[in-house]
């Protein structure tokens, strides 16, 4: 099924990201993890694809899996960096083989050991990517957004230009980085609308259960974090156990908030973790209408 048509209805959605192994010793350890996630019957799950392609197979083999074994529509995530334009035409073949019907398009981290001369590069950026996409086949896709601003952008002018863009080369949706205080989505939304950008945006939220690594991403992608979370990561971020419990109610009271403020549809990166997933859901049965199996 289309995300596009799941993001049509009036009501909250609650979908998933995982992650695909780095290498095939560890497929099978995270197959299982991914299979405990799809489990809960999510509205959807989507799968990232390694910098530069490096877990290109594994992506694809975990988004059929998912979608075959459990029903859960697929999103598999899709970079266009060290990526001719026939790589590109063999991933979508293979993606359309497997009945994968969306697919996340991104320009994708740029890998410290560039595998493809830049000057053979296809597509340099992910509206140019989408238009391929569009041009290849009937798939649903989705981009990012950054509600505190790409880190690459100039301005939030510039940012919404880019984004845009992406609507314009063909992209059905947007999903944003994580974020830790709603006002920023909130005022992020306003300009977007106001832009005249129109497609649905999903809020992507973080559930932070590790101290260490939330500070390791928020250097990386310049996220900002209210007192409030501050406050949670001094008090816990040495108790591992004490962190996961602060981690999940802090993300469920943000999605709480959401879903009150008319924001129906919510992506939860879960660091392939299914018990923080399942908490998740747990803890929004009555919210959004329905028990994880």
């Amino acid at each position: 099924m289309k995300i596009s048509e799941i993001l049509k209805a009036n009501t909250p959605t609650l979908s998933f990201e995982v992650f695909p192994p780095k290498t095939g010793t560890a497929f099978t350890d995270v197959k299982s993890t991914t299979e405990a996630i799809a489990a809960l019957r999510p509205d959807f799950m989507s799968v990232t694809f390694g910098a530069g392609g490096t877990t290109g197979d594994y992506t694809l083999d975990i988004s059929e899996n998912i979608q075959n074994r459990f029903g859960v529509p697929s999103l598999a995530h899709l970079t266009c960096v060290c990526s001719t334009a026939e790589m590109i035409k063999e991933r979508l073949a293979s993606f359309k083989a497997a009945g994968i019907e969306n697919i996340m398009a991104l320009r994708g981290d740029i890998p410290k050991d560039v595998t493809l001369p830049r000057e053979k590069w296809a597509y340099s950026h992910a509206d140019e990517l989408m238009r391929a996409i569009r041009e290849y086949g009937d798939f649903c896709i989705g981009g990012a957004c950054y509600p505190e601003i790409h880190p690459e952008s100039k301005s939030r002018r510039e940012d919404i230009a880019h984004l845009k863009n992406k609507v314009e080369a063909g992209c059905d949706f947007l999903t944003t980085q994580m974020f830790f205080d709603n006002n920023i989505l909130f005022n992020f939304l306003y300009h977007l609308r106001e832009a005249g950008v129109g497609v649905p945006v999903i809020a992507g939220i973080m559930p932070v259960t590790n101290a260490a690594q939330i500070r390791r991403i928020l250097q990386i992608s310049g996220t900002q974090l209210p007192q409030r979370f501050k406050a949670i990561l001094d008090k816990f971020g040495e108790s591992p156990a004490a962190m996961t419990q602060a981690g999940i109610a802090y993300a469920t009271d943000q999605i709480i908030d959401l879903y009150a403020n008319g924001i129906n549809h919510v992506h939860v990166y879960t660091m392939n973790k299914p018990d923080v997933a399942r908490k998740i859901f747990e803890n929004l049965t009555d919210i959004i209408g329905r028990k994880p199996l």
